[in-house]
């Protein structure tokens, strides 16, 4: 009986194996691998050449799409390496006996969950085949309903962002921060740097309303707010956007927060206005102001861009986002912490009652689960 059992836990796994082989191979047509393999040799044998450097602005780009390929690539890799390994474990287990090919079983199963959890990457990131997706992405996060408790909110959605962006191994940047009049944060501006940030953060655009007992309430009662999340993406610099001198505003202004005596004493801090747009851009994250200027600009360039594509096209929700109320009814997600706890997104149905976990950065659920819908 118990070779009986063993006997159909061998087919099992043989059976497993060869299904994942027929992923692997129609994985590798689907994401070109070939094509992206060849795309990367031809970035890396760029970065090996001496006057790689010499251009900062055009190595970095070049930085970025070695990233964007290598995030297929080395998942690919694996992919096939761990079902090699798991099919090598399987024979080892049918030659041997007792302890050892109990060993050698356990082991082709480990591999073949490893398989499986590279074979979910890539078809992640096949799901990532927007014009920008791959691109690094400004963030803006902004108060609506509930005052005070609505600027906590915002605080704890930045430091949720910033949780996941470290899970990604993704770089955050604050560009510049309004705080609230008793706490929390008005608004912020960060950018997020990383393979495919744009593409996996755009689907976090949008309202999203928190459900608590406010500490802010002296009388302990239940409070909602509600913080709107923008995303835009960072265009290259070969996408020209014409920015004219006299429609924009330039405004200098102390830094705020910590930062030592040059910046608390200097008007660093720069903000630009689009007069004909009314788009507002700041940043004050740089000691010197014509770092803040350039790196506003380059967040201007950004969102104008995105703004024009939306009115050629008529689409105002394609790119930079449909403008909704920040407050009820509009809302995206709902972080519920009392009277019970719960995260439900509104547009999937994706939930989950751990939102301690989803406050430390496990968002990872939702925004598949956004991204398998819109490939519908």
């Amino acid at each position: 009986m118990a070779e009986e059992k063993n006997l159909i836990e061998y087919e099992d796994v043989r059976q497993r194996i060869a299904d994942l082989s027929q992923k692997v191979s129609e994985m590798a047509d689907y994401i070109k691998i070939t094509e992206r393999r060849n795309r990367l040799a031809e970035l890396e044998e760029l970065q090996s050449q001496g006057d790689f450097w010499n251009n900062q602005q055009k190595a970095r780009e070049v930085i970025e799409q070695t990233n964007a390929e290598r995030a297929y690539v080395l998942p690919y890799d694996s992919l096939v390496k761990t079902v090699e390994d798991a099919a090598v474990m399987l024979e080892l287990a049918e030659m041997e006996e007792g302890q050892a090919q109990q060993t050698a079983f356990s082991d082709a199963l480990q591999e073949c969950s490893k398989a499986d959890d590279y074979f979910s990457k890539l078809r992640l990131q096949s799901l990532l085949g927007g014009k920008f997706d791959q691109c690094n992405v400004f963030v803006k996060l902004h108060a609506g309903q509930g005052g005070t408790e609505a600027c906590d909110w915002v605080q704890m959605l930045y430091r949720m962002y910033k949780r996941y962006a470290e899970e990604q191994g993704w770089k955050i940047e604050e560009y510049d921060n309004q705080p609230g009049e008793e706490a929390g944060l008005k608004d912020v501006y960060f950018r997020v740097e990383g393979p495919y940030a744009f593409g996996m953060l755009k689907a976090e655009r949008g309202i999203h309303r928190l459900v608590r007992i406010s500490p802010f309430d002296a009388n302990k009662r239940r409070q909602t707010s509600f913080a709107s999340m923008e995303t835009v993406a960072e265009i290259n610099d070969d996408i020209d956007v014409e920015i004219k001198d006299e429609d924009l505003r330039i405004d200098t202004y102390r830094s705020g927060g910590a930062g030592g005596q040059h910046v608390n004493k200097t008007d660093s801090a720069v903000r630009l206005t689009h007069l004909p747009t009314g788009i507002v851009v700041a940043c004050q994250k740089e000691r010197s102001q014509h770092m803040n200027k350039e790196k506003a600009m380059n967040m201007l360039r950004a969102q104008l861009y995105e703004y024009y594509e939306d009115q050629k096209k008529a689409e105002m929700d394609r790119f930079y986002g449909a403008k909704s109320e920040n407050g009820w009814g509009s809302q995206i997600r709902s972080y519920v912490f009392c009277p019970y706890t719960m995260v439900k997104d509104l547009r999937t149905e994706c939930e989950t009652s751990d939102v301690n976990a989803v406050m430390d950065g496990n968002i990872q659920p939702f925004i598949e689960s956004w991204l398998q819908m819109k490939a519908k």
